[in-house]
């Protein structure tokens, strides 16, 4: 509880400052990462609001639509995208659409249509299913890739089920999202892919919220203001490297990890409060870390 105050609290201090946010932060820490995953953070539905690094997507409105996110990068064939549902509603029908699209993210135009089906999956280049009410409860986790044979899969409580056929893997191709209907709203807890002889997973990301109560103690996204999240909307991204803690400034320090994640106004509070890497969790000491 305390480690999602604080993260909040830091987001909310940086914004104060003229810099910009980063849309994709190129990074491999070893042969078997496959890299950064995150939302997309200017593609995103007119109801979305985006926190946590770009991993939590939370509609901002009492709505069953406009709840459209997709990958910050590109996906692998066989890569398996785990997110949970941090939170849901009865007031509508429907929940979770998941599917991939050919079209990059960077290229959409705003505002994005209010749906996945069939706004998106009516037009070439766009696949999406519709994920069953059932397996969309608050708390429930599932995951989802599109296979060899160009065909989505989504897994849930070990049990894996085929939806749909005729994925083009000729080109490269984003996760697409859309947290619609009783779904309110979805945490990315990363992404995996098992080879012959080893298993490949996306880059650790920062300890994730222990479960959807967790976040429900700060009332919905709609008690914040715009300040609060992370700002999708007419941005122009640096190619330098922001820190993962405020999303703002330039991360200049490099942890003994070998991670360069934090600005020097975070690496002191992240020492003093944690002491630990945000992305790997390896320990901090005072002397350690490496200005550029």
């Amino acid at each position: 509880m305390r480690n999602i105050t604080y993260l909040f609290r830091m987001v909310k201090e940086s914004n104060n400052t003229n810099s910009v946010l980063q849309s994709e932060v190129s990074h491999r820490c070893s042969l078997l990462c496959l890299g950064p995953l995150n939302f997309h953070r200017q593609a995103v539905g007119e109801k979305i609001c985006l926190s946590h690094g770009g991993r939590l997507a939370e509609k901002t409105e009492n709505t069953f639509k406009n709840g459209l996110v997709f990958s910050n990068r590109p996906v692998k064939i066989q890569e398996k995208i785990h997110l949970r549902v941090q939170r849901d509603s009865t007031n509508w029908d429907g929940a979770l659409r998941v599917g991939f699209t050919t079209v990059p993210p960077s290229s959409r135009s705003l505002p994005l249509p209010c749906m996945a089906i069939p706004n998106l999956t009516d037009k070439p280049g766009h696949w999406a299913v519709p994920v069953n009410e059932s397996y969309c409860q608050a708390g429930s986790e599932l995951k989802f890739w599109v296979s060899h044979g160009g065909s989505i899969y989504v897994a849930v409580s070990n049990r894996r089920y085929k939806w749909l056929t005729g994925v083009d893997l000729s080109q490269p191709l984003w996760a697409t999202i859309d947290v619609y209907g009783q779904t309110c709203s979805i945490l990315l807890l990363g992404s995996e892919k098992k080879d012959l002889f080893c298993t490949k997973r996306s880059c650790p990301a920062p300890e994730p919220l222990t479960s959807p109560d967790a976040y429900s103690h700060f009332g919905s996204v709609s008690d914040f203001s715009c300040d609060d999240c992370i700002s999708c909307l007419d941005m122009k991204m640096p190619g330098d490297i922001t820190c993962v803690v405020c999303m703002v400034k330039e991360a200049r320090i490099t942890l003994p990890c070998g991670h360069r994640c934090l600005c020097k106004h975070c690496n002191s509070r992240v020492f003093q409060e944690f002491g630990t890497c945000p992305l790997c969790r390896h320990k901090i000491r005072a002397s350690s870390a490496l200005i550029l």
